[in-house]
Order: structure tokens, then C-alpha cells, then sequence
């Protein structure tokens, strides 16, 4: 019998002396995790989902998109009365897709940039 004590004192005596630093303690992994997670996860993705709906607003005629598909295509028309917008995927040849279908919106490019350099004279 007094084997059996022995075993048993101990547990009694680490529960009826618990610390309030010791219960933190236990649970301080796990906010750090979850503060981790938040900073570089869930936080970015919030960004680019705002990034994206601002981007979306601002669709006009002309902007290069990719759509949830990976389909590469133009924006012929955007419907305002409607999250409908008009898609060109190939020359003559157009679709309609929901904007929440576009996954991104490409940078047009400037206009400076599509022109070819400037020839010297030396050339």
C-alpha cells in the first residue's frame, strides 16, 4: 500500500500548486503559431484579394486577363449593370464570363513601351 502512495503524491502534489505563469506557458506555442500564421498567410492573401476586387472595379476595354481556367484574353466589354464582362480569347472569337472568374489582371503596357526604339543615325 504505501508503494501505491508513492506513486500517487507526487501527481497530487504538481496539480494542487499550479501556476498561472505554467498554464501560459503551455499555450504560448500555440499563439505563436497561429501569429506566425497570421502574418505570413492569412494577412497576404487578404491583400491580394483587396488588390484584386480593386483591380476588378477598374476593368475597362482593353486589359489583358487571365481567368480561373488559365485562359489568356482580352476585355471587349464590361457590362456595368452586371458582373458580366465580354472576353475576346482569340481573334473574332468572344465570350462572356462572370468577373469573379478573372483570377488576375495583367499591367497594361505603357505606350512608350510598345513603340520600337528610335533609330540613330549610326545605324
Amino acid at each position: 500500500m504505501l508503494m501505491l502512495f508513492s506513486f500517487i503524491s507526487p501527481a497530487y502534489a504538481q496539480a494542487a500548486n499550479p501556476s498561472p505563469l505554467g498554464s501560459i506557458a503551455q499555450f504560448a506555442p500555440l499563439i505563436l503559431i497561429f501569429v506566425v500564421f497570421y502574418f505570413l498567410l492569412i494577412r497576404p492573401q487578404q491583400q491580394r484579394q483587396k488588390e484584386l476586387k480593386q483591380a476588378l472595379r477598374q476593368l475597362k476595354r482593353g486589359d489583358r486577363v487571365v481567368t480561373a481556367g488559365g485562359i489568356l484574353a482580352t476585355v471587349q466589354k464590361v457590362r456595368e449593370d452586371s458582373n458580366e464582362v465580354e472576353l475576346e480569347i482569340a481573334p473574332n472569337v468572344r465570350v462572356t464570363a462572370l468577373k469573379e472568374t478573372i483570377s488576375s489582371v495583367l499591367k497594361r503596357p505603357a505606350a512608350a513601351e510598345t513603340k520600337p526604339p528610335a533609330k540613330t543615325a549610326g545605324d
